[in-house]
């Protein structure tokens, strides 16, 4: 294992003071728990955001924390999920008197344990209501959960609930926001190289040189099967199949999309893959209204990519076009 760490058991703790040293003016940390927080948390008269899962999915979450996207976010180790008392503690710190809205990806441990920090901050009199994000169409269950997993298509939930909560929304509409765009989201991703876990030392799983690995997570857990290496359009076509007809998506529908990263292939590679799409959308008159390519959920230095597509109305065309400034996303009208 090749890293540029100090420790495996101390990368969750130096990663974030890094952050905070690159970022002082956008975040602060929580004592005594991994969770960053806006500078100012909390915002009175705002709905309070709350996300977060395993690290290793840089710049996820806390790269989102700032105006117009997330209050906190709760940072586990390494693909581990976070504590109960990490997400009530965030709660507490971004409530600004009119609820908190968690935004969770599905998957088993960060479903159970949010939703058991929703029931304490409950009991403190903070109303907390939860979303969970499902975009993955690569399977119905997988490893760590029980219906689809949730991926890079979360980011759009956190934009676009974000700008509702920034207008002064009340948690109600905030919550059926993020809802609708989860309803309208599908995602879809493949590996060339797996990743590996500091603590681990050693990759997540095996590919030959010249294998791919087709519908994969986020953390190094089995897509739905392997195929020998073929070209970007190929492979553009395959993730665009199914996630096209999933929904399903329309002659005429405007889209968001999303060509992210996960953590090693160079954006050289994304932009092409980002070529196809729109060529392929070209041929199903399905119109992209706005383009994201970069690495925006990771997965360590996984080199692959995923694709994530947000059929839009106008209520969230004017959400994801309005203001955000944060680590990792910065919008100015």
């Amino acid at each position: 294992m090749k890293k540029l760490i100090n420790n495996p058991d101390e990368v969750v703790k130096e990663m974030i003071s890094g952050l905070l040293y690159a970022f002082p003016s956008y975040l602060r940390k929580l004592d005594n728990v991994d969770v960053v927080v806006r500078k100012a948390s909390p915002v009175e008269g705002k709905v309070g955001l709350v996300s977060g899962g395993g690290s290793g999915h840089e710049p996820a979450h806390a790269g989102y924390v700032g105006k117009g996207m997330l209050d906190a976010a709760c940072l586990g180790a390494v693909f581990t999920s976070p504590t109960p008392d990490q997400v009530y503690e965030a709660i507490k710190a971004v409530d600004g008197g009119k609820g908190v809205l968690l935004i969770i990806k599905n998957y088993t441990g960060d479903v159970m344990n949010f939703e058991m920090a929703k029931e304490m901050a409950e009991m403190d009199g903070i109303k907390v209501s939860e979303v969970i994000v499902d975009d993955d169409v690569a399977v119905e269950n997988s490893t760590y959960t029980q219906g689809r997993r949730g991926i890079a298509g979360t980011v759009f939930v956190h934009k676009i609930a974000g700008a509702k909560a920034e207008e002064g929304a009340e948690l109600k509409e905030v919550k059926e926001v993020a809802e609708k765009v989860i309803k309208n989201l599908r995602s879809m991703g493949m590996a060339f190289t797996p990743c590996t876990v500091p603590a681990a030392g050693k990759p997540s799983f095996t590919l030959d040189e010249d294998e791919i690995e087709i519908g994969i997570g986020i953390h190094g857990e089995p897509g739905t099967h392997r195929e020998k290496i073929k070209g970007a359009k190929e492979i553009v076509a395959e993730l665009m199949d199914k996630i096209v007809a999933d929904l399903p998506f329309n002659d005429g529908d405007e889209v968001a999309l999303m060509v992210n990263g996960l953590g090693a292939t160079p954006l050289s590679e994304l932009f092409i893959a980002n070529k196809e799409v729109n060529e392929y959308l070209l041929g199903k008159n399905i119109n992209v209204y706005k383009t994201f390519v970069g690495e925006y959920m990771t997965s360590l230095e996984m080199s692959g990519f995923s694709i994530s597509l947000l059929k839009l109305d106008d209520e969230l065309k004017s959400l994801l076009d309005a203001s955000a400034d944060t680590p990792a996303f910065k919008q100015f009208k």
